[in-house]
């Protein structure tokens, strides 16, 4: 039985290979124009910056060096019940330099569009076993985020040898340019 975590709460995760699930829907007072959220991982060595630019995986760089980090692709529209966008997490893979995965889910656009996350709802992240499918936990943003237009889900971190996951929840109004100048 999945965990629900609230902002803030940390739980392990227990499986050297996991999928991360991210879902959305649109309220259906938006814009008017197709919205296009994307999800982006930073691969963050001990001080907390990108191991390299290829450590960045996102709609343009859909794998991770070492493989152990593979994006499922771009949707467009987030139609549909579940999962809009999967990541695939290979703990057996990974790169010993990588101590913290950082998700953070961006509006394509935004500006241009008159687009943020205060029209978005039912977000929420989920992490399940790639090989059973069982749900280990699952956070959902209850959050209103009215103003911003991206947001740091959740990160995933090795702490004394365990990788844990941690509900972040904190949004911000710069867009995925912020996220990189921070990372970087």
């Amino acid at each position: 039985m999945a965990i629900n975590l609230q902002k803030g709460q940390r739980e392990n995760i227990n499986a050297p290979k996991f999928t991360v699930g991210l879902g959305w829907d649109i309220n259906n007072t938006s814009t008017g124009t197709a919205f296009d959220l994307d999800a982006s991982l930073f691969l963050l060595g001990e001080n907390k910056k990108l191991i390299s630019d290829n450590h960045f995986v996102f709609y343009n760089n859909l794998e991770s060096p070492d493989k152990a980090v593979i994006h499922s692709g771009d949707n467009l529209t987030g139609d549909g019940a579940g999962d809009d966008e999967q990541i695939k997490i290979d703990l057996t893979k990974i790169d010993a330099a990588v101590k913290e995965i950082t998700v953070v889910v961006t509006i394509h656009d935004a500006d241009a569009r008159k687009q943020n996350f205060g029209q978005v709802r039912n977000s929420f992240i989920r992490i399940f076993n790639t090989d059973t499918n069982e749900e280990i936990l699952k956070y959902e943003l209850d959050e209103d985020f009215s103003i911003e237009t991206a947001v740091e889900f959740g990160r995933i971190y090795n702490r004394n040898g365990e990788w844990k996951f941690e509900a972040v929840g904190a949004g911000q109004r710069e867009g995925l340019e912020k996220f990189v100048s921070i990372y970087q």
